[in-house]
């Protein structure tokens, strides 16, 4: 009797769970059996496996086979066993030393031929292996830079099992033909979904960060400092007004106004994108603040997360880190907007499935835009707006209160002018004159809320804020007023106090002055407090 046993790794979410893969040959009728909870592409591994060994120049067991998959309890998918039932078979044949494989996560899909194939969600599957203590991981050749972001980790790239079973046996590694020149790269195909490119509005942000300039934006002065605040503060912003008024493309130019994500960040966002098979070619590792857009007919599945068996990340979980915008909001459906509530609270997803529950991570800075009314014409001069009273109650409802209550910002964003078209206006600041200033106000944020666990304004609960950081004296009571007349709720109000900690920022403040609360009220509501839309122009 044969026995080995190597490790993989089963993704459940943008988790790993570490997975011994054990494989027993006995006499008697050859045949091969896989146990341990697989779904369908993982039971097709049985032909691949004994192709892809035959075709390297090895020996397939005419024994009874039985390859066991632990804990049998996790479901597993995926084509990402291969490499390692592969390797167990041959251990258990005595082609490679059981001893060898026992300490050894190994991570592929295996083709006919022997290749070793690149599958989706190789960082987390690693990370997950690193937790578990484990030092050496074989990958497929072009994910090897993505799986070498972990650190304490040896990564081993191989292209063929036949040149994996040369380097556990001490053999000469044989070479492999290269591709042609010029023609595009078959192995790439296992990390890319159908249907996720740039042009769904799910793709992650481009490496050219001020490529769409905030200076293209003509006039909007008011929302203009509101995408500053929201991307200082990381605070959700409202965008409503006309058709054209430049409300998609304040919002395409929000990602290049926030910082660079972090190390720790960019692992985290790199995780998820690589479970959903975005991650560009040749750039293993996102390190600029991610873009999602989805169509208003999205579904809520599409939008949190959800699918067949385990759940897969939605576009909350693509914008983790970054801009989720919903244009033409109120055309989503109420029930698809309700699901944002949980995530914008709480960071997070939390999936419930007969199959399991996930947690997928969801910390994204929301950006919403929608017209006036069905027409969008309701608040133009001139063009008059058809829409009976009742319709344009209707449309405005479909935000609902509880929804709009997690909003920090509403801007109205006016038409566009003439004379700022001609050119004849004081031309706005650049991107990247606003992100410095962006930039300088996190890093306050972050010196002064050091140790605590919290990096932005938006995260720190309003009583840390009235306790700790309290704010100029008297500065609150125009916010206090307008929560005892009802203006604004309990939650309005530590919002209102985030925000004017997030322009003390912009400004340079020590804490937040009347005129900072006066500003952030304005944001908040929409009614002229008396203060000029401008962080410099606030004294």
């Amino acid at each position: 009797m044969g026995f080995a046993r190597t490790c993989s790794v089963a993704l459940v979410g943008v988790e790993g769970v570490v997975v011994e893969v054990q494989a027993d040959l006995e006499p008697g009728v050859a045949a091969f059996t896989l146990v341990g909870l697989p779904d369908k592409s993982l039971t097709e591994s049985r032909d691949r496996v004994r192709a892809a060994v035959v075709n390297s120049g090895g020996e397939w067991p005419q024994k009874k086979l039985t390859v066991g998959l632990s804990p049998a309890s996790v479901p597993k998918g995926g084509s990402g066993f291969d490499l390692a039932v592969a390797c167990a078979v041959l251990g258990a044949a005595e082609r490679i030393d059981p001893r060898v494989l026992s300490d050894i996560v190994m991570i592929g899909e295996l083709g006919l031929d022997g290749r070793v194939r690149p599958v989706r969600g190789v960082l987390p599957a690693v990370l997950a292996a690193a937790d578990a203590g484990y030092e050496q991981v074989v990958v497929p050749e072009c994910t090897a830079a993505e799986a070498s972001l972990v650190p304490g980790v040896s990564v081993l790239g191989v292209r063929s099992l036949r040149q994996l079973i040369a380097v556990l046996t001490d053999e000469p590694v044989p070479e492999e033909e290269p591709d042609e020149p010029g023609r595009p790269d078959p192995m790439l195909a296992g990390l890319c979904v159908p249907g996720t490119g740039v042009g769904t509005g799910l793709a992650g942000a481009v490496d050219d960060t001020y490529g769409l300039d905030l200076a293209d934006v003509v006039g909007q002065l008011s929302a203009r400092t509101a995408v500053e605040v929201a991307a200082a503060g990381a605070h959700h912003l409202f965008l409503q007004g006309p058709p054209g008024a430049g409300k998609t493309m304040l919002a395409e130019r929000l990602p290049a106004v926030l910082p660079r994500l972090t190390r720790e960040e960019s692992l985290e966002v790199t995780a998820v994108h690589s479970v959903a098979g975005m991650l560009p070619p040749g750039k293993p590792l996102v390190d600029i603040a991610p873009y999602c857009a989805p169509h208003h007919s999205a579904t809520m599945q599409s939008l949190v997360g959800g699918g067949k068996g385990i759940a897969r990340p939605g576009a909350v979980s693509l914008a983790h880190r970054g801009v989720l915008f919903l244009d033409e909001a109120p055309e989503f459906s109420t029930q698809t907007l309700d699901s944002l509530r949980q995530p914008l609270e709480s960071g997070h997803v939390v999936i419930a499935r007969s199959a399991g529950v996930v947690r997928l991570p969801a910390k994204f800075l929301m950006v919403l835009a929608a017209n006036p009314c069905p027409c969008g014409r309701h608040t133009l001069l001139g063009d008059g707006c058809e829409c009976p009273a009742s319709v344009i109650r209707r449309y405005q409802a479909r935000l609902s209160g509880p929804l709009l209550d997690r909003v920090d910002l509403k801007v109205e964003v006016e038409p566009v002018t003439r004379s700022e078209l001609a050119g004849y206006g004081t031309p706005g600041e650049s991107t990247r004159t606003v992100a410095d200033r962006v930039r300088a106000a996190r890093e306050r944020a972050a010196a002064r809320l050091s140790g605590t666990g919290w990096r932005t304004n938006s995260e720190v609960p309003g009583h840390a804020l009235r306790t700790r950081w309290p704010a100029s004296p008297g500065a609150l009571d125009a916010a206090e007023l307008d929560l005892e007349r009802g203006f604004l709720t309990a939650r309005g109000l530590d919002r209102v106090l985030r925000v004017a900690w997030t322009v003390a920022d912009l400004a340079g403040r020590d804490r937040p002055s009347t005129q900072d609360v006066a500003l952030a009220l304005q944001l908040r509501t929409g009614i002229a407090r008396g203060v000029p839309m401008a962080i410099g122009a606030v004294t």
